[in-house]
């Protein structure tokens, strides 16, 4: 097993939130589906937040 990091930055309108949820559009579903079109491996992906918004 390998680790990689990824920092990844989208607009996500078009998404149901991040989190997979069966037959609904996501990042993490996308994400992983990308990766195991290009390396041929089911991955699991682990997100933390960052929230760069701040309020004055």
């Amino acid at each position: 097993m390998r680790n990689i990091k990824l920092t990844i930055e989208y607009d996500g309108k078009k998404f149901n939130g991040w989190q997979k949820q069966p037959n609904k559009l996501n990042i993490q579903g996308e994400i992983e589906n990308a990766i195991k079109e290009i390396t041929g491996e089911e991955v699991s992906l682990n997100a933390s937040r960052e929230n760069r918004c701040r309020s004055t």
